[in-house]
């Protein structure tokens, strides 16, 4: 008996898979998601990817077995929190910065979400990898924010707009495209929170 045979199929994929080092794979998610801006999501093929990046579609068949699963994994692979680690010392000027943080890169975010579309709708796999890459890290940080700026008194816990801040800062990168045609880029989004959020919460004259 071979070692190969001894070891069972589930050792010879792992011994496959190890041979793609974490730089080549990160060319095939930067590929998928630059292609998924590019042309939307059901244009995307393995074969277009294996095209661009060079390899075999055996390769990525090999690492990921169906569309979704390789989506997927670019999406988990490729998350980007962009407001952990903000605070300021208070609620006002975190999200004055959570609102030019969100502007640097609402442009691509946007394009991103837009091109896969209808198919979040039909793919649970790729929800949960959306879900896990772009939303729950940025809810948490902002529910922290919250909870700091009620530790320290800034805002009663009960207020009740407190409860809505995830989603009137993450639904208005989402909204402007659709009503306008445009990102919601950091100026928008600072006179967002300035004459629409900040007052809501009681904190318009917070410096």
């Amino acid at each position: 008996m071979t070692s190969q045979a001894a070891d069972g199929p589930e050792t010879v994929v792992a011994s496959r898979r190890s041979k793609i080092t974490r730089e080549r794979e990160q060319e095939f998610f930067d590929a998928v998601l630059d292609q998924i801006r590019e042309c939307g999501y059901d244009a995307l093929t393995m074969e277009g990817v294996a095209s661009s990046t060079r390899c075999s579609k055996s390769t990525l068949y090999r690492q990921w077995k169906t569309k979704p699963q390789f989506v997927a994994a670019a999406l988990r692979a490729n998350h980007c929190p962009k407001f952990i680690g903000i605070d300021t010392g208070s609620l006002a000027g975190d999200l004055r910065a959570v609102a030019r943080t969100a502007g640097e890169r609402s442009d691509e975010d946007t394009r991103l979400l837009q091109a896969l579309g209808q198919s979040l709708m039909q793919d649970d796999e790729l929800q949960r990898a959306l879900r896990d890459a772009l939303v729950e890290p940025e809810l948490e940080a902002l529910r922290g924010m919250v909870r700091r700026a009620v530790d320290r008194g800034e805002i009663a816990a009960d207020h009740p707009v407190l409860e809505f801040v995830p989603a009137q800062l993450l639904g208005v990168l989402r909204v402007r495209p659709l009503l306008e045609g445009r990102p919601a880029d950091a100026d928008y989004l600072l006179r967002y929170v300035e004459v629409a959020l900040l007052p809501a919460l009681g904190l318009s004259d917070t410096t």
